[in-house]
């Protein structure tokens, strides 16, 4: 059960910015609505008024002041990134994009070291497994739910999201 619910945690966190991102498209939306609305009353004033080449020329001003924003927050995000990268050895800033593939090869390649080893204790124990109760409690120990739930959680990151990007 513990696995099944990991599983699906995994499922759901894995589709986490998905949804994170729908929410700041809504956000952003709602924003963009408020501006044009607000556009459309100073377009209808400004018209009213006679200012009908002003206003398109303050149109204007606010796109290239929009733009220029954009490409500065950009560029200084870059340039951020670029800063701390050059800092760091080559081999650093290779690595940066494998750290959680990384934690994942390392805790599958653990689970399946302890379970070979205490595969290959029992086997080297004939003693430990009398029935097949014994087998089933060993069997046990050695694939347990909660690790079994870890392994779940982590595939279901991983092939998960797969199939949210995909939608």
């Amino acid at each position: 059960m513990l696995s099944l619910l990991s599983t699906l945690g995994g499922l759901l966190i894995s589709g986490l910015p998905k949804l994170l991102e729908y929410f700041q498209n809504k956000a952003d939306q709602k924003h963009e609505l408020a501006l044009a609305q607000i556009q459309v009353q100073m377009q209808l004033q400004m018209m009213a008024q006679g200012f009908a080449a002003q206003e398109r020329m303050e149109e204007i001003r606010t796109d290239q002041i929009a733009m220029e924003t954009d490409a500065q927050m950009t560029a200084a995000a870059y340039d951020h990134d670029k800063a701390i990268l050059a800092k760091a050895s080559t081999w650093v800033a290779n690595y940066i994009g494998t750290v959680r593939p990384t934690v994942t090869y390392i805790f599958i390649l653990e689970l399946c070291a302890v379970n070979a080893w205490l595969a290959f204790y029992v086997y080297n124990n004939p003693q430990l497994v009398i029935n097949m109760d014994d087998l089933v409690r060993l069997s046990e120990i050695i694939f347990s739910s909660d690790e079994m739930a870890m392994l779940g959680a982590i595939i279901g990151f991983w092939f998960g999201s797969r199939s949210w990007n995909k939608k």
